[in-house]
């Protein structure tokens, strides 16, 4: 899920993440989940780690998906969360399986998301939400926290909003910007 570097970088902080780390946006969550046409019972947390935004929801069944081995031992341990080490551009669930996606903070730092893009609309079921909470790089906090991850090495590819939009609709998801800032949030709906 994350460049190489990045997943070394997060099995090292996994300890004091959580400690560094404001608390997902659980209302901007629900307000992306709020856009699936469908029941949602069972939730993905895709590049999850210590299961910090899995922790904002509530309802379905939540299995957190990471690439870093100790964030999810962190989302097991501290939170008894269900976790599973996978990559998002080669998800481990069969076609159709799942009723929702979410990847909060963590989609700049997967290498390949527009493979991660079509791994999640093929996971999905039909009108099933994939909702992205993430920094917009054209804002200026956004710009700063780009420049900070290049500088402690990090592969980050941060993306805009409409241009994230956009690679969803590419992906065979309805798209829909929830809401627009430093933070944003952009829900799709498989088709």
């Amino acid at each position: 899920m994350y460049g190489l570097g990045d997943v070394g970088f997060f099995d090292r902080v996994a300890p004091l993440y959580d400690l560094a780390m404001p608390p997902a946006d659980g209302e901007a969550l629900a307000a992306g989940l709020a856009h699936a046409e469908c029941p949602i019972e069972r939730l993905l947390d895709v590049g999850g780690g210590s299961g910090r935004a899995a922790a904002a929801l509530t309802g379905p069944d939540i299995t957190v998906v990471d690439a870093s081995v100790e964030m999810l031992s962190r989302a097991r341990r501290v939170r008894g969360l269900s976790g599973l080490a996978g990559d998002a551009g080669r998800l481990p669930f069969r076609d159709a399986s799942v009723d929702a996606v979410t990847v909060v903070d963590a989609f700049h730092h997967l290498p390949d998301q527009d493979a991660a893009l079509a791994e999640t609309a093929r996971a999905l079921v039909p009108g099933g939400a994939l909702v992205v909470r993430e920094f917009d790089p054209d804002h200026p906090l956004g710009r700063l926290l780009a420049v900070g991850e290049r500088a402690i090495g990090m592969e980050s590819r941060f993306r805009a909003p409409d241009d994230l939009a956009a690679a969803m609709d590419d992906a065979g998801l309805d798209p829909r910007i929830v809401d627009r800032g430093f933070g944003y949030t952009v829900a799709g709906v498989r088709r």
